[in-house]
């Protein structure tokens, strides 16, 4: 059996007798000598080679993202026969890290500071005495209500780090209950929740029914002050609509991870927005635990048990 690994990610794989190893070039199309593999692993390739792999690596068998989010092999044409598994997991750490230093930037004025030293001025009104309490504005995670939308293994790793600092967190879900130590809701509990809200987080992945799901009647169900904060795929969120609300005051700012088109193009309101925090789809980068993934759903694929993180 032959696995291709991708050259995107330093891959220390054991692999069992009778396997063999040959590390592939993202960025051009797996050589014609290895297009006998009947596994392949992806990471970060682009979606012309993944097509081309689709198409000429015939014996293959299993595609094993290290992606939380499958969307990019699922459209990439591979024969339905072929199992796919997915990432998940592997980002849990490192985007929940990132989720909360939005937050923290996001309460803290981050963004509007940094303007101010780049104009080499003392922003002296977001230092010096501040309200102890003020619920007319997102000021700290200290008594916040967080609303976590997509309610897995990431939030599982972010909602204890943000209850250590204070807020109440919620989460939601396709079925509601307790999950965690926090309670979830499914989404007919917006309307009552969201006006609750001082911050809204969008972790859904990439589906025909999460498209543009973080709209405009969201937002409008969110108090004035509360921030939008999406580090799930940048297809569940409508820019437009989250600009206009910016734009109009009707809610306090975003902080963005993921767009629907990437890069950013340049000519996008939101570069220009002070109270929009942009980052360039930074959250994960680094997939925790790939080589045993990898390792253990080889181990189960050869016996004939079931994979690990299986979407197909």
């Amino acid at each position: 059996m032959k696995v291709l690994l991708p050259d995107s990610v330093e891959l220390d794989v054991a692999l069992p007798d009778g396997v063999t190893a040959v590390t592939y070039a993202i960025g051009v199309p797996v050589p014609d000598e290895h297009a006998d593999a009947e596994v392949l692993v992806v990471w970060g390739n682009p979606a012309a080679q993944l097509a081309d792999a689709a198409q000429r690596l015939t014996r293959l068998r299993w595609v094993q993202t290290l992606a939380a989010g499958p969307d990019a092999v699922l459209q990439a044409g591979f024969d339905p026969a072929v199992v796919v598994t997915a990432g998940l997991g592997l980002h849990d750490q490192t985007v929940a890290e990132h989720t909360l230093a939005l937050l923290l930037a996001a309460a803290r004025r981050i963004n509007l500071l940094v303007r101010a030293q780049l104009e080499h001025r003392w922003a002296g009104e977001l230092g010096g005495r501040q309200p102890v309490e003020d619920r007319s504005s997102f000021r700290t995670l200290r008594g916040a209500h967080v609303v976590i939308w997509g309610f897995g293994g990431i939030a599982a790793t972010l909602a204890p780090l943000l209850a250590a600092l204070g807020a109440r967190v919620t989460g939601v879900a396709r079925s509601p209950g307790e999950r965690h130590g926090f309670p979830v809701v499914t989404d007919t509990g917006l309307p009552e929740l969201l006006p609750t809200a001082d911050v809204l987080v969008g972790i859904l992945p990439a589906t025909a029914e999460t498209e543009r799901t973080l709209n405009g009647p969201v937002f409008d169900l969110l108090p004035s002050h509360a921030w939008v904060v999406n580090v799930g795929r940048g297809s569940t969120l409508d820019e437009d609509a989250l600009l206009g609300a910016v734009r109009a005051g009707r809610i306090g700012g975003a902080a963005l991870d993921v767009f629907a088109t990437e890069p950013l193009p340049a000519e996008s309101g939101l570069w220009d927005e002070p109270n929009v925090i942009i980052t360039p789809h930074a959250a994960g980068g680094r997939p925790l635990g790939a080589a045993r993934l990898i390792e253990e759903n080889l181990a189960a694929f050869r016996e004939g048990r079931p994979l690990r993180n299986r979407v197909a």
